[in-house]
């Protein structure tokens, strides 16, 4: 049975046609205010943006979904966890300060921001899964502790995965830190002897007690490591370095275990919303954002994250590209094809995650696109 995904487009000639209200309109048409209890605490995941990016969805839209849950009897919080790289949001002061400085404050969206993985990345519950490739996986504690979801996510494109929408914002958003490095990287991390300060901050957080650091040597045993990336967050020398894997299928898949993880955790009480706006080449991540390579197209809404992931990449597929884009010089000609597969060649243009998230039964990728 297909899926129903609703959909608003960027057409406005009244104050009731705003962008702002076609959301709120969403919000109801698709149901999310069925899976809210009274007063349970509800998260709003969406990503805050980097410092000198200015492509992630606005505050305005977030404060009204947070008027959206309240309505219906939930007690909204704004979240995310703490990013893998260094760059401003990799612990919560900083993450927050980001939040804070990109106009996502208490008072400007009417709910508290809580970072799920906790200050530095460590606060996680291992949720089993029993996948294909994880059996657990590390989830930022507080979302587990969640009574609900609602995943705002700004779909554009990216480097490893070809694209990023719902699925990324879940999975990858929601995994702890050392999470982050289980779904980028197959490879077990090494010790660089020259950067190692024997400090042994990395030795109290292994599992396995498979790093050995004296006088003569440091090393990781590595028939003994389980790949956990807990040495990897905690080296502030960098001489255990995040180890980032090449191949995009195989992130795409456990990015999915990781989402399956999340929705697990909220017993699946959650709802999804893909922004098909300002649809840019590489994800938020960045501090800078490029032209988008087409046009608006509206926002997409439903109960199946797979549905709504499909009608976004559809709406992106059928689209012709902007002529002074990343993609400008292949303006003509390009409705009907992938614009991820144009913009990273080497990948499959994001399809996996699709097939991957419906195989193991997150949803379907048959839908119903109903037009408000």
């Amino acid at each position: 049975m297909a899926a129903k995904v609703y959909y608003a487009n960027t057409r406005a000639s009244k104050s009731g046609e705003s962008m702002v209200e076609k959301l709120y309109q969403l919000f109801y048409r698709a149901g999310f205010d069925e899976f809210i209890e009274e007063e349970g605490l509800i998260a709003i995941k969406q990503h805050f943006g980097e410092k000198g990016n200015t492509a992630f969805i606005r505050p305005v839209y977030t404060r009204r979904m947070v008027e959206a849950v309240r309505e219906s009897g939930g007690n909204p919080f704004l979240t995310d966890a703490n990013t893998l790289y260094e760059r401003q949001r990799a612990n919560s002061v900083d993450h927050l300060n980001t939040a804070y400085a990109h106009g996502f404050t208490p008072g400007t969206v009417k709910a508290p921001v809580i970072i799920a993985d906790g200050i530095n990345g460590r606060s996680y519950e291992e949720v089993e899964v029993n996948l294909n490739t994880f059996e657990k996986v590390k989830i930022g504690a507080d979302v587990c502790h969640a009574d609900g979801l609602l995943s705002l996510a700004h779909f554009k494109g990216h480097d490893l995965t070809a694209f990023g929408g719902t699925i990324k914002n879940i999975g990858m958003g929601l995994g702890s830190r050392s999470g982050k490095q289980m779904m980028h990287s197959t490879v077990k991390p090494s010790i660089e002897e020259e950067a190692c300060v024997k400090c042994l901050e990395c030795q109290k957080f292994c599992p396995e007690d498979c790093i050995v650091i004296n006088q003569e040597e440091s090393y990781i045993i590595e028939e003994d490591c389980i790949g956990c990336g807990e040495c990897v967050i905690s080296c502030n020398y960098d001489a255990i370095s995040i180890v980032w894997e090449a191949s995009s299928i195989g992130v795409q898949e456990r990015m999915v275990e990781f989402t399956y993880g999340v929705l697990k955790g909220v017993d699946n009480k959650a709802g999804y919303i893909n922004f098909v706006t300002n649809v840019t080449p590489d994800c938020d991540c960045p501090s800078w954002s490029d032209q988008p390579v087409v046009p608006d197209q509206g926002i997409v809404a439903g109960r199946d994250p797979v549905a709504v992931e499909q009608a976004a990449l559809d709406l992106v597929t059928a689209a012709e590209v902007l002529p002074n884009s990343e993609l400008g010089e292949q303006a003509s000609g390009t409705a009907g094809k992938n614009k991820f597969k144009l913009l990273y060649p080497d990948s499959d243009g994001g399809v996996r995650q699709l097939e991957y998230a419906e195989e193991i039964g997150m949803g379907s990728r048959k839908y119903e696109l109903v037009r408000i």
